[in-house]
């Protein structure tokens, strides 16, 4: 008797083989070094809550090693803003200015000159344990009003937050916020004037829910509207309104895809759902740049490796953008994020557009895509 079916190949094997054929040739002699990342355990950052009595945990922290690389990342920041003075200062009462720039100093100005300061507010603190350090942060616990002290996250997903560089009352949305880790990062900054947090999963919004209960008081639980549209018909609600809007896409979840058997979209059911991704990306951030106001910033971000799920979006959208609604979108350098969090994250320096953290054994977050435009 033959076997009337096939033997079902496991979800995360059709994964790793699609990974290998394309990452391998993406990646280069990079994919064997970040396919082992991604299936070892990942690392996690601790975003500590503001809203908690915790006053007591950094110490706690910093006695096991974890150090808040956001606040080491904004003290670089003021010291090239330092150098980039010092420099002008020295050089400009000199002929030939240029030459007389040290490398460092030459290299320290073209990073203050290009790269904004990083506007993180200082309430945003997330501690990561240095590379090589697997040590595992203990659970969150709750303080006396019962608000959780930290939120256990992969600490690259702070990366498009912090490239938002959220404003004093600044309106801000999420367009595909669950399950709410960087909607919680967006309330931390302490300067969301009004959050919109949408997804159009209710499930996964149960999720949010519940991590803004845990996290959040409720007179800043006030400020956010938690909603449940279709993010790709987001304009047709509130468009040209926000002055700055994160689209953290649906993806491939790469790591989750390559690890775990359950909800993976490699499944064989999922087949067309995994190539109709590219195009959801499309509408999902043509989406959040029409809710942008102009002069407003978006960041378009994705838990995946992939070209076509990446760079390739973005240049679809800045197309679109142009040619369907007559509207400019100017692509922001981020480079300077790769010198900023190099001691943390592991990037990859050939990103056609925008930056992307790379799993590595010895600071394994990531993968996480990100780039940043800015509706003219």
């Amino acid at each position: 008797m033959e076997a009337t079916t096939a033997p079902r190949i496991p979800s995360t094997r059709l994964a790793l083989h699609h990974f290998d054929t394309s990452y391998g040739l993406h990646l280069g002699a990079l994919w064997p070094s970040v396919r082992a990342g991604l299936l070892c355990e990942q690392k996690y950052g601790a975003l500590l809550n503001s809203f908690a009595a915790a006053d007591h945990v950094p110490r706690e922290l910093e006695l096991l090693n974890a150090t808040d690389f956001v606040s080491e990342a904004s003290q670089k920041a003021q010291q090239w803003q330092r150098g980039a003075a010092a420099g002008e200062a020295a050089t400009g009462c000199q002929e030939g200015s240029g030459e007389s720039r040290t490398g460092l100093q030459a290299e320290m100005v073209t990073q203050a000159e290009t790269s904004p300061p990083l506007c993180t507010s200082s309430k945003i603190k997330c501690y990561a344990f240095p590379r090589g350090d697997i040590t595992r942060f203990r659970p969150a616990r709750p303080d006396a009003l019962g608000l959780l002290d930290y939120y256990l996250m992969d600490a690259a997903s702070l990366l498009p937050v912090l490239a938002l560089s959220v404003q004093p009352d600044d309106f801000v949305l999420d367009l595909c916020a669950a399950p709410g880790g960087k909607t919680l990062a967006l309330l931390q900054t302490g300067f969301c004037g009004h959050l919109a947090a949408n997804d159009v999963s209710v499930s996964r919004t149960k999720r949010l829910y519940h991590i803004l209960h845990s996290y959040v008081p409720k007179e800043v639980r006030d400020t956010v509207s938690v909603t449940s549209y279709d993010g790709r018909d987001w304009d047709q609600v509130k468009g040209g309104t926000f002055h700055k809007v994160l689209v953290d896409v649906p993806c491939t979840t790469d790591r989750h895809s390559a690890m775990e058997e359950e909800n993976n979209i490699f499944h064989k059911r999922r087949t067309k759902e995994r190539q109709m991704l590219p195009m959801l990306q499309l509408q999902l951030l043509m989406a959040g740049i029409l809710a942008a106001r102009p002069g407003g910033a978006v960041v378009y971000s994705t838990c995946s490796l992939s070209p076509l799920q990446n760079e390739c979006v973005v240049e679809r959208a800045l197309d679109v953008a142009g040619a369907q609604f007559n509207i400019s979108v100017h692509v922001e350098d981020l480079s300077h994020f790769r010198t900023l969090f190099q001691d943390t994250f592991s990037f990859f320096s050939d990103c056609r557009l925008g930056e992307l953290v790379l799993p590595h054994l010895t600071a394994n977050f990531g993968p996480m895509y990100f780039c940043k435009l800015r509706r003219m």
